[in-house]
């Protein structure tokens, strides 16, 4: 899919220049072509503008940004704002943000992933014959990703100061690869343990475990869970997430 402008300018240079001002990219990105050279006139008289129309083909995280509009408006919730922006892990962040939109963000995220799995898709479909380089899209919801890797890091550290001190393993719930992907970075810190994931399709999950340092060491094949190795108040802190919405 294209978009197509039409700029006018003075001169033909002008209205290039004009085009790309307006539309923040370099001329380079643009599709001009030439509709009208324009003329001076004399003395002002009769003289006619420079038309241009420019043209560049749709980018992935438009596409995705559109199809995200026009599903929440079908779901009546088009008051949300849907925008986009380099992300910081060569990807292209989509954030929904307003009023209610937290109802998108489901338990632990689910509802939210499974609109960044549509968006996706959408921003990667092309065209027959269309050329257009892959885009990575993450959806982020009211802010919910920056909350839920905080509350993550918390419990890593958490469940890593129970493991050296009680000397058991511990088995966190199941979690998509972003969220073990925050385990695994943040139990990177803490010295004496290790992690590894374990399990399939939905039901992957991390291990942490004790790490004596021995060349070839495995996390144990029989961990307990992190809120039952951890003791009661581990326990609250492995359902915090849930109760407000992180």
């Amino acid at each position: 899919m294209k978009k197509e402008w039409i700029v006018t300018g003075k001169t033909v240079e002008e209205a290039r220049k004009k085009a790309a001002e307006e539309l923040q990219l370099p001329e380079e990105e643009l599709v001009i072509t030439v509709l009208d050279e324009g003329r001076r006139g004399f003395l002002g008289i009769g003289a006619v503008e420079a038309r241009i129309s420019v043209t560049r083909p749709c980018r992935g995280e438009d596409t995705a940004v559109e199809f995200l509009r026009r599903l929440l408006a079908d779901m009546g919730l088009g008051d949300l704002t849907v925008e986009s922006r380099p992300g910081s892990n060569h990807d292209v962040l989509v954030t929904v943000e307003g009023d209610g939109a937290g109802v998108l963000i489901g338990r632990h995220g689910d509802t939210m992933d499974a609109l960044q799995y549509l968006a996706n898709l959408a921003a990667n479909r092309k065209s027959e014959g269309e050329k257009r380089d892959y885009v990575k899209i993450t959806l982020d919801v009211a802010g919910y990703r920056a909350k839920r890797e905080a509350a993550l890091r918390a419990l890593t550290r958490k469940m890593g100061a129970r493991v050296l001190k009680y000397k058991k393993s511990v088995m966190f719930e199941p979690m998509n690869s972003y969220e073990r992907r925050i385990i695994h970075s943040e139990a990177h810190n803490i010295a004496g343990v290790a992690t590894n994931s374990i399990g399939s399709d939905n039901n992957r999950r991390v291990v942490m475990y004790l790490d004596d340092g021995r060349p070839g060491a495995a996390a144990p094949g029989a961990a307990q869970p992190a809120a039952e190795a951890a003791g009661p108040a581990a326990q609250d802190t492995d359902r915090e997430p849930a109760r407000t919405g992180v």
